[in-house]
């Protein structure tokens, strides 16, 4: 169980390109595979090597855990047909003009944070693909609360402004304990930088030794000889 550092693009924004569950790991194609196995292989999870909707920006665009996977209504048939591939999970396609579900959802295997200005049956349809309870709330008195936190099924790691109140809720429907920080020398908008589930975490390769120390301590994840 370990943090790893990597970048992509020539950008420590590895959280924007990526998208990881406790099954699977999306990938766009323009990274080379052997980069992206290795990733997949950090993670312990089998590799989807795809664009959502021609673009690279999977971590933006999609959003998951491991009952289902939410992505944007231009995503193609061929990258559906490579999630299908590896994953089983129940697949959204969301009709609405809405398309970064990534930053709008924050979700593990027991709950989701969701963005307060997405409809009623938008949430509906989250809760009943990710088979889990989906509740609107905001982070550091943000919305977009999937850019703004990591979250696995051992802990939460958000923006460093969380409020009290949005902490209490993170805890109550996520079921997991909830700490702060940033990635990449001080980035509080921790999911640009950040993919992990509960075998390991991937930064951005501009993430500090003590932003590291607080990932790890935040997810469970730091490693066994520390």
């Amino acid at each position: 169980m370990a943090i790893y550092l990597t970048s992509l693009f020539g950008s420590a924004s590895i959280g924007v390109y990526l998208l990881a569950n406790e099954r699977m790991l999306i990938v766009p194609k323009f990274v080379p595979v052997k980069k992206a196995e290795k990733m997949a292989e950090w993670l312990k999870v089998k590799l989807v090597h795809t664009n959502i909707g021609g673009s690279v920006l999977v971590g933006a665009l999609a959003c998951a855990n491991s009952n289902g996977i939410l992505l944007p209504h231009f995503v193609k048939d061929e990258e559906i047909k490579a999630i299908k591939s590896v994953f089983d999970g129940n697949i959204a396609i969301m009709e609405t003009k809405k398309t970064a579900y990534g930053n709008m959802v924050l979700a593990n295997d027991h709950g989701a944070i969701v963005d307060p200005r997405l409809k009623p049956s938008e949430i509906r349809r989250i809760s009943d693909t990710l088979g889990v309870e989906a509740v609107p709330g905001e982070i550091a008195q943000l919305p977009y609360v999937g850019s703004l936190a990591v979250a696995t099924n051992k802990g939460v790691l958000a923006h460093p402004l969380l409020k009290d109140s949005e902490r209490k809720l993170l805890e109550e429907v996520l079921k997991v304990p909830v700490d702060v920080g940033t990635v990449n020398c001080g980035i509080p908008y921790v999911r640009t930088g950040l993919i992990c589930n509960s075998h390991a975490a991937v930064a951005g390769s501009l993430t500090t030794g003590p932003e590291m120390f607080i990932i790890g301590h935040a997810l469970g994840v730091v490693k066994e000889d520390e």
